[in-house]
Parts: structure tokens; sequence; C-alpha cells
């Protein structure tokens, strides 16, 4: 009898134990140079957890990482439902539809599950290891160009959709650059400091060139009808906010000596 509660009292003393090491925040100066990405955040910094369990843990609780976690991570689970909720609404409307234009609309969906997915994902387990945030923040950037070219498609698709030699034309272009932001994020060889401006730039550039193909539309279609085919104002939009979005992260590395987080 004795031994069972020897035995119990050891695992509830390593439960407090194993809960005290990652629930408890520290400030900037109490955790490892490779955790200090932002000098400018000076507090509630989970500790090293070199663990998946307990990196995850900390989604419900309370620290710096949180509201990059949840913005990322809710709307990350309803991405792909809203896409199937989207199509069950829409297909019994137009009967035309093909299946061209539902892999179309697939990439977009897709490509914002995968982005936010691994965002949400790398904010969960930056804390758990070097050679771990590495690894899940080269994903997470890799995420971005997924999520740019994957909201490229469409628009591509429905601006130039009787015109398929400037559809594959601009495919092209999106997914080489695409291609070239994935590869500066992920090879060791391109994370180094040198390149730090040349990736932010390249993420600009991806995030510009959906000018190229509007400019041709508006030359070739009108204003009237790129708004009619492709919802014009709301491309705009949304190219302004993927600029905007490039452009914090080029500010942010110049503010940041991590290689972790930027």
């Amino acid at each position: 009898m004795g031994t069972k509660t020897s035995g119990a009292d050891s695992k509830a003393t390593k439960d407090t134990l194993l809960e005290d090491s990652w629930s408890s925040l520290v400030s900037w100066e109490d955790v490892p140079k490779w955790l200090q990405d932002n000098a400018h955040i000076h507090s509630s910094y989970r500790k090293a957890s070199n663990s998946y369990k307990r990196s995850f843990a900390s989604i419900f609780h309370v620290h710096n990482e949180t509201v990059n976690i949840w913005t990322h991570l809710v709307p990350g689970l309803i991405s792909l439902p809203s896409g199937w909720a989207l199509y069950s609404v829409l297909k019994p409307r137009y009967d035309r539809a093909t299946t061209a234009d539902v892999v179309a609309m697939g990439c977009f969906f897709a490509g914002a599950a995968l982005c936010l997915g691994m965002s949400a994902t790398y904010h969960t387990v930056s804390n758990h290891s070097p050679k771990v945030a590495r690894f899940w923040n080269q994903l997470d950037y890799a995420g971005i160009a997924m999520l740019i070219t994957g909201s490229f498609v469409p628009s591509v698709y429905y601006g130039f959709f009787c015109d398929a030699f400037k559809q594959r034309l601009y495919w092209t272009m999106i997914c080489s650059l695409g291609v070239a932001c994935t590869a500066v994020s992920v090879m060791s060889r391109f994370r180094t400091p040198a390149w730090r401006p040349i990736r932010a730039g390249m993420f600009v550039c991806m995030g510009l060139s959906a000018v190229i193909p509007v400019i041709d539309g508006l030359l070739s279609y009108g204003f009237h009808q790129m708004r009619l085919q492709i919802g014009l104002s709301w491309l705009v939009t949304q190219g302004v906010l993927y600029v905007l979005g490039a452009g914090l992260y080029a500010v942010c590395l110049l503010y940041t000596d991590s290689d972790y987080t930027c």
C-alpha cells in the first residue's frame, strides 16, 4: 500500500515539475540566445521545452506567442471546411462549373490551409529546440509562398478564362517565383544574414508580381470586365496586404539577430 502511495506521489511530483517547466514564463534575458528573437519583446517567453507535447500544451496558456498561434490556428482549421461549404453552396447554382473551376479554387484554400497550418505549428513549437525551431520556421516561410501561389491560380484562371496561353504564362511566372522564395527560405546556404535583404526582396517581388497580369487584363478587357471576372477591388486589396506583410517582414529583418523568426 505504501509502495503504491509512494509511486503516486512520485508521479504527481514529476507532473508538477513538468508543468512548472513549461508553463512558467521568463524574461528575454533568461531564455537561451536562440529564443532571443526580438529584444523589443521583454517578457512572457516560454522556456525551452525539448518536447512537442509540452510545446503543444502551451497553446492553452497565455504567453508572447499566444496571439501568433491562435490567429493562424483558427483560420487554418476552418479554411478547408470553408472551401467545402462554399463548393456545396455554389455547385447547385452553377451547373456549368467544371473540374478546372474546382481545382482553381481548391488551390487557394489548400494554400491558405498549408500556410496557416505551418505557421501555427511553427509558433507553437518555436520553443522546442534550435533544430526544431529552424525546421518549422523554414516551413513557415515556405507556406507564405504557397499561399501567394495558391491565391494567384484562380485569379489568373478567371482573369484570362479564354486565353490559355496567358494562363500558362502567368502560372509559370508565379510558380517559378514561389519555388525561388521557398528555396531561399529552406536551403541552409541562403539562411544567412547576408541573404536576409534578398529573401525579403524576393517575397516583395512575389507579391508585386500580381500587378503584371492585372495590368494586362485591364488593357485587354477593361476595368468593368475585370471587376466582373476576378473581383478586381478584392484582388487589389489582397495584393496590398501581401506587399504590406512582406514589407513588415523586411522591417523585422532590420531589428533582429535571429535566424529562427526572420
